[in-house]
């Protein structure tokens, strides 16, 4: 009798007491290599995140900046430079270097015309208040002559100041101060009158007062002399109105603005002469 028996159908092993063989089971190579490339998968990862560790203090190195390529590159490519080991500087209060981000060329075209120069109008030198004035004459009063209207002094009249020519021994009398240190200032001045008043500006118009004894009466009673033209002349400047300065207008003696005129600079020209009476 033949030892083999008919094999059964596979999925009824039991009838006919036939089991099939089960000492190589199927899908036994797949198995062996799904685990082979598991304990390969682990171990690989493994050796990264060791890898990772070992530089995770070691300074990263910066981002590379984008740059332009020079003209010998094709254009619109974009190069990333190699960043540096100590990472890239940026300029700042430490560092001189210019900004990176180009400049338009101010260099001028060659088809651009030059603008003309604006013309200035010729003005007069202002009154130089850094030179010294001339001394004004000695003692027994000194009288003030204009320089355009040389036959014609500072005279009082009805408690106006004016510029007139004196005749008489009153009109002389009237004609001649005394040149004292400033009231308000020492190196200017202030014209005392005979009676006891100083010379003074009310409303810019000149006037004799009596001293009522205020800060305000001194500075208006005090005036500092710049040299004018001609030479030997003075102008008088307000103490407390810097670049106004004593003319005479209609013959008669007010505080104006200094003007760039010739007609202004002759009437606030003025000498100090030997008084009078």
């Amino acid at each position: 009798m033949s030892e083999e028996k008919s094999r059964p159908p596979q999925d009824r092993p039991w009838e006919s007491g036939w089991a099939p063989d089960t000492s190589r089971a199927p899908g036994t190579r797949r198995l062996w290599l799904a685990g082979a490339l598991a304990v390969a998968t682990v171990t690989a990862c493994v050796t990264a995140i060791t890898v990772m560790d070992s530089r995770s203090g070691e300074p990263a190195p910066s981002a590379a900046q984008p740059s332009t390529l020079s003209s010998s590159a094709p254009g619109g490519l974009i190069s990333f430079a190699t960043p540096s080991e100590k990472g890239t500087d940026r300029p700042g209060k430490e560092h001189g270097r210019p900004s990176p981000t180009p400049t338009a060329s101010t260099s001028p075209s060659p088809d651009a015309k030059p603008e003309p120069a604006e013309k200035k109008k010729p003005t007069s030198p202002a009154p130089d208040r850094t030179s010294k004035p001339p001394k004004p004459p000695a003692p027994h009063g000194t009288s003030i002559r204009s320089v355009n209207y040389p036959d014609r002094y500072w005279q009082i009249s009805g408690g106006y100041v004016t510029l007139a020519a004196p005749g008489s021994a009153s009109d002389r009398s009237d004609a001649t101060f005394e040149r004292v240190a400033g009231l308000a200032d020492s190196s200017c001045y202030s014209f005392a009158t005979a009676d006891g008043g100083y010379l003074r500006h009310r409303s810019f118009v000149l006037r004799a007062e009596r001293n009522d004894g205020s800060s305000l009466f001194g500075k208006d009673a005090t005036f500092c002399p710049r040299p004018a033209s001609p030479s030997g002349a003075v102008m008088l400047e307000s103490v407390n109105y810097p670049g106004r300065f004593l003319r005479h207008r209609n013959f008669q003696l007010r505080l104006e603005p200094y003007q760039y005129d010739g007609l202004y600079r002759a009437d606030s020209a003025f000498r100090l002469v030997a008084g009078l009476d």
